[in-house]
Protein backbone atom coordinates (compact mmCIF):
# COMPACT_ATOMS: atom_id res chain seq x y z
CA UNK A 1 0.00 0.00 0.00
CA UNK A 2 3.32 2.44 0.94
CA UNK A 3 4.18 1.87 -2.85
CA UNK A 4 1.12 2.80 -4.29
CA UNK A 5 0.74 5.87 -2.04
CA UNK A 6 4.10 6.50 -2.81
CA UNK A 7 3.52 6.36 -7.03
CA UNK A 8 -0.02 7.79 -7.09
CA UNK A 9 1.33 11.12 -5.32
CA UNK A 10 4.37 11.33 -7.76
CA UNK A 11 2.63 10.59 -10.78
CA UNK A 12 -0.35 12.78 -9.91
CA UNK A 13 2.42 16.38 -8.86
CA UNK A 14 4.48 14.92 -12.23
CA UNK A 15 1.57 15.15 -14.73
CA UNK A 16 0.80 18.73 -13.67
CA UNK A 17 1.33 20.80 -16.76
CA UNK A 18 3.32 17.47 -18.02
CA UNK A 19 2.82 17.35 -22.36
CA UNK A 20 0.35 14.38 -21.79
CA UNK A 21 -1.77 16.41 -19.68
CA UNK A 22 -1.86 19.22 -22.33
CA UNK A 23 -2.31 16.62 -24.54
CA UNK A 24 -5.78 15.70 -22.49
CA UNK A 25 -6.87 19.44 -23.07
CA UNK A 26 -6.41 19.80 -26.74
CA UNK A 27 -8.23 15.83 -27.24
CA UNK A 28 -11.21 17.49 -24.64
CA UNK A 29 -11.65 20.86 -26.37
CA UNK A 30 -11.43 19.14 -30.08
CA UNK A 31 -13.98 16.46 -29.03
CA UNK A 32 -15.79 17.34 -26.09
CA UNK A 33 -16.78 13.73 -25.57
CA UNK A 34 -15.02 13.85 -21.86
CA UNK A 35 -15.99 9.18 -21.53
CA UNK A 36 -14.21 8.00 -24.58
CA UNK A 37 -11.31 10.85 -23.46
CA UNK A 38 -10.91 9.20 -20.25
CA UNK A 39 -11.48 5.48 -21.47
CA UNK A 40 -8.51 6.10 -23.67
CA UNK A 41 -6.37 7.94 -21.27
CA UNK A 42 -6.80 4.80 -18.43
CA UNK A 43 -6.37 2.17 -21.16
CA UNK A 44 -2.86 3.73 -22.71
CA UNK A 45 -2.06 4.50 -19.22
CA UNK A 46 -2.37 1.15 -17.53
CA UNK A 47 -0.73 -0.63 -20.75
CA UNK A 48 2.45 1.81 -20.71
CA UNK A 49 2.70 1.57 -17.17
CA UNK A 50 2.51 -1.82 -16.67
CA UNK A 51 5.06 -2.04 -19.08
CA UNK A 52 7.51 0.16 -17.28
CA UNK A 53 7.33 -0.40 -13.86
CA UNK A 54 7.29 -4.00 -14.94
CA UNK A 55 10.48 -3.19 -16.69
CA UNK A 56 11.67 -1.62 -13.66
CA UNK A 57 11.33 -4.00 -11.55
CA UNK A 58 13.46 -6.49 -13.79
CA UNK A 59 16.11 -3.79 -13.84
CA UNK A 60 16.09 -3.11 -10.00
CA UNK A 61 16.17 -6.90 -9.78
CA UNK A 62 19.12 -7.48 -12.24
CA UNK A 63 20.78 -4.53 -10.72
CA UNK A 64 20.34 -5.00 -7.18
CA UNK A 65 23.21 -3.96 -5.20
CA UNK A 66 24.32 -1.22 -3.01
CA UNK A 67 24.99 1.07 -5.78
CA UNK A 68 21.31 0.36 -6.70
CA UNK A 69 19.80 3.17 -4.11
CA UNK A 70 22.29 5.61 -5.49
CA UNK A 71 21.21 5.32 -9.20
CA UNK A 72 17.79 5.51 -8.26
CA UNK A 73 18.47 8.66 -5.57
CA UNK A 74 19.72 10.24 -8.30
CA UNK A 75 17.39 9.61 -10.74
CA UNK A 76 14.88 10.97 -8.66
CA UNK A 77 16.58 14.29 -8.14
CA UNK A 78 16.99 14.88 -11.56
CA UNK A 79 13.47 14.19 -12.37
CA UNK A 80 12.62 16.85 -9.78
CA UNK A 81 14.93 18.98 -11.88
CA UNK A 82 13.15 17.82 -15.20
CA UNK A 83 9.74 18.81 -13.72
CA UNK A 84 10.79 22.27 -13.54
CA UNK A 85 10.98 22.48 -17.32
CA UNK A 86 7.27 23.39 -18.28
CA UNK A 87 6.65 20.92 -21.02
CA UNK A 88 5.08 22.69 -24.37
CA UNK A 89 3.23 20.79 -27.04
CA UNK A 90 4.83 21.13 -30.94
CA UNK A 91 2.58 20.30 -34.09
CA UNK A 92 4.23 16.70 -34.37
CA UNK A 93 2.34 15.97 -30.76
CA UNK A 94 -1.14 16.54 -31.86
CA UNK A 95 -3.16 14.06 -32.39
CA UNK A 96 -3.84 12.20 -35.16
CA UNK A 97 -7.45 10.82 -35.64
CA UNK A 98 -7.22 7.30 -35.93
CA UNK A 99 -9.60 4.63 -36.34
CA UNK A 100 -11.93 6.05 -38.49
CA UNK A 101 -12.10 9.15 -36.39
CA UNK A 102 -13.05 7.09 -33.00
CA UNK A 103 -12.27 9.63 -30.30
CA UNK A 104 -11.22 6.30 -27.90
CA UNK A 105 -8.76 5.48 -30.43
CA UNK A 106 -7.56 8.51 -31.28
CA UNK A 107 -7.01 8.93 -27.52
CA UNK A 108 -5.22 5.60 -26.69
CA UNK A 109 -2.97 5.92 -29.92
CA UNK A 110 -1.81 9.85 -29.34
CA UNK A 111 -1.44 9.14 -25.37
CA UNK A 112 0.45 6.14 -25.44
CA UNK A 113 2.60 7.54 -27.83
CA UNK A 114 3.27 10.63 -26.24
CA UNK A 115 3.76 8.79 -22.92
CA UNK A 116 6.57 7.00 -24.37
CA UNK A 117 9.85 8.76 -22.97
CA UNK A 118 7.89 10.87 -21.55
CA UNK A 119 8.84 12.44 -17.51
CA UNK A 120 5.80 10.26 -15.83
CA UNK A 121 6.77 7.30 -17.59
CA UNK A 122 10.33 7.38 -16.78
CA UNK A 123 9.08 8.06 -13.35
CA UNK A 124 7.20 4.55 -13.25
CA UNK A 125 10.42 2.88 -14.37
CA UNK A 126 12.20 4.44 -11.12
CA UNK A 127 9.16 3.24 -8.91
CA UNK A 128 9.35 -0.07 -10.29
CA UNK A 129 12.88 -0.49 -9.56
CA UNK A 130 12.69 1.51 -5.73
CA UNK A 131 9.68 -1.21 -5.06
CA UNK A 132 10.45 -4.31 -7.69
CA UNK A 133 8.20 -6.40 -5.49
CA UNK A 134 5.25 -4.64 -5.57
CA UNK A 135 4.44 -4.26 -9.34
CA UNK A 136 0.95 -3.70 -9.34
CA UNK A 137 0.42 -1.22 -6.41
CA UNK A 138 3.16 0.64 -8.30
CA UNK A 139 1.32 0.19 -11.93
CA UNK A 140 -1.86 0.77 -9.91
CA UNK A 141 -0.67 4.02 -8.04
CA UNK A 142 0.87 5.80 -10.86
CA UNK A 143 -1.94 4.84 -12.78
CA UNK A 144 -4.44 6.09 -10.53
CA UNK A 145 -2.54 9.31 -10.17
CA UNK A 146 -2.42 9.94 -13.95
CA UNK A 147 -5.74 9.80 -13.96
CA UNK A 148 -6.64 12.30 -10.78
CA UNK A 149 -4.35 14.89 -13.00
CA UNK A 150 -5.86 14.14 -16.34
CA UNK A 151 -9.68 13.88 -15.52
CA UNK A 152 -10.08 17.24 -14.26
CA UNK A 153 -8.28 18.57 -17.45
CA UNK A 154 -10.72 16.37 -19.82
CA UNK A 155 -13.58 17.53 -17.64
CA UNK A 156 -13.07 21.00 -17.37
CA UNK A 157 -10.54 21.69 -19.85
CA UNK A 158 -9.35 25.34 -20.30
CA UNK A 159 -11.69 26.71 -17.34
CA UNK A 160 -9.46 24.74 -14.95
CA UNK A 161 -6.05 25.11 -16.87
CA UNK A 162 -6.11 29.11 -15.94
CA UNK A 163 -6.96 28.69 -12.06
CA UNK A 164 -4.15 25.98 -11.52
CA UNK A 165 -1.11 27.78 -10.17
CA UNK A 166 1.02 24.96 -12.83
CA UNK A 167 3.99 26.67 -11.74
CA UNK A 168 3.24 26.15 -7.54
CA UNK A 169 2.99 22.82 -8.33
CA UNK A 170 5.52 21.98 -10.73
CA UNK A 171 7.41 23.19 -7.81
CA UNK A 172 5.86 20.82 -5.17
CA UNK A 173 6.23 18.49 -7.59
CA UNK A 174 10.03 18.81 -7.90
CA UNK A 175 9.88 18.47 -3.90
CA UNK A 176 8.54 15.98 -3.57
CA UNK A 177 10.80 13.84 -6.03
CA UNK A 178 13.30 15.60 -4.13
CA UNK A 179 12.45 13.91 -1.03
CA UNK A 180 12.13 10.73 -2.82
CA UNK A 181 15.47 11.18 -3.87
CA UNK A 182 16.98 12.23 -0.73
CA UNK A 183 14.96 9.40 1.24
CA UNK A 184 16.20 6.78 -1.05
CA UNK A 185 19.81 7.88 -0.82
CA UNK A 186 19.43 8.18 3.15
CA UNK A 187 17.41 4.32 3.44
CA UNK A 188 19.44 1.34 4.50
CA UNK A 189 19.76 -1.35 2.01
Amino acid sequence: MHALLISLGLVALAEIGDKTQLLSMVLSARYRKPWPILAGILAATVVNHLLSVAFGALLGNFLNGPWMKWVLGIGFIVFAAWTLVPDKMDDDDAPKEVGHGSVFLTTLVSFFAAEVGDKTQVVAIALGARFPTEVLWVAGGTTLGMMLANAPVVWLGHRLADRIPVKLMRYVAAAALLAQGVWTLLAKS
